[in-house]
């Protein structure tokens, strides 16, 4: 695939005086916190480039884009030009020293995002600044055209909105983690995600959804959260359900969404995380517009249940994509 530069005039529409205004005041309230709690808010050169998912899509982009450009690189295992474009992109995250930040979203794994940003092929390049999307390029591109690219967008983010990006310190812990052989402080939602696993011994299912809710509202990205609302959200789906019934339906009556998104959790419910998987795969492979929708929208939910890094989840991913495109 031959490179496409994408114009960069695009921004101008970006510059929008409200959303620049709420912008650098963002950024000034983030780094007035960070001076309060006796920080610098400064991050590791490791922190430069980050993996993004799904989950964490809003946090660790939309909302670091108040304060820093963040570039998104499109990219697959697959994919030959995205192992030479995507070596080129983490280093100059580094030389650029924190004027933007690197998100690297592995399209295979995240389809939901690939389609949202309009991605026809990889590797893609965009960019999101004060939580507006924005295409650079598309392709492996040379080191100077990408130099170019950025040196405008971090410009543009700069005059436009205020952002003068992130403060580097090479001696920062990666992570903005403690430093090594410090106590672990007690984190802020200990007792709600202690009230939540209390109330999913007890039974009380909804008790246990609103606890990680509650969680949720405010640290959207809390990865013990989403895991638990997954789990308890997929109890409380299938309780009180006729296993054969809804087996029955669900053979009886192959083009029947529903019949086939009930079957699948109970298979995996039942620790027939394949049966599961493929069932909800098949049904996206014969099935269109909203129907199909809401039959992946399942899928990522169950893979949610059972975790990114697990071996089938890994596998049907790959599938979904082929059956998706």
């Amino acid at each position: 695939m031959q490179p496409r530069n994408m114009s960069m005039s695009g921004v101008v529409d970006l510059a929008a005086v409200k959303a620049a205004q709420e912008a650098k005041t963002k950024a000034e309230q983030a780094r007035a916190e960070a001076a309060r709690q006796g920080g610098g808010g400064a991050v590791s050169p490791a922190d430069l480039v980050i993996d993004v998912d799904e989950a964490r899509f809003e946090s660790d982009v939309l909302q670091r884009s108040a304060e820093v450009p963040v570039v998104i690189d499109f990219w697959a295992e697959w994919c030959e030009p995205c192992k030479q474009l995507s070596p080129v992109l983490e280093r100059l995250a580094v030389e650029y020293n924190g004027r933007f930040l690197l998100a690297k979203i592995d399209v295979d794994a995240n389809q939901m995002l690939m389609q949202q940003f309009g991605v026809q092929g990889i590797p893609a390049v965009f960019a999101v600044v004060a939580g507006q999307a924005l295409p650079l390029f598309q392709g492996a591109m040379g080191e100077a055209q990408i130099r170019q690219t950025l040196d405008q967008l971090v410009q543009v983010a700069e005059e436009r909105f205020g952002l003068t990006g992130l403060t580097v310190d090479p001696d920062a812990v990666p992570g903005g983690g403690a430093t090594p052989g410090a106590e672990e402080p007690v984190g802020p939602y200990d007792a709600l995600l202690e009230a939540a696993v209390r109330a999913l011994d007890a039974g009380d299912l909804g008790g246990a959804i609103q606890a990680y809710k509650n969680v949720l509202t405010d640290d959207p990205g809390n990865p013990e959260a989403q895991l638990g609302l997954a789990q308890a959200e997929l109890l409380h789906r299938v309780q009180g359900l006729d296993p054969q019934r809804v087996r029955a339906d669900a053979a009886g009556n192959p083009r029947d969404v529903q019949a086939q998104i009930t079957a699948a959790d109970l298979d995996l419910v039942g620790g027939h995380v394949d049966d599961a998987f493929g069932r909800l795969i098949e049904t996206v492979g014969r099935t269109a517009g909203d129907d199909r929708d809401a039959v992946r929208v399942r899928l990522l939910e169950l893979f949610e249940v059972v975790g990114a890094d697990d071996p089938r989840v890994v596998a049907a991913r790959r599938a979904l994509a082929r059956a998706l495109f």
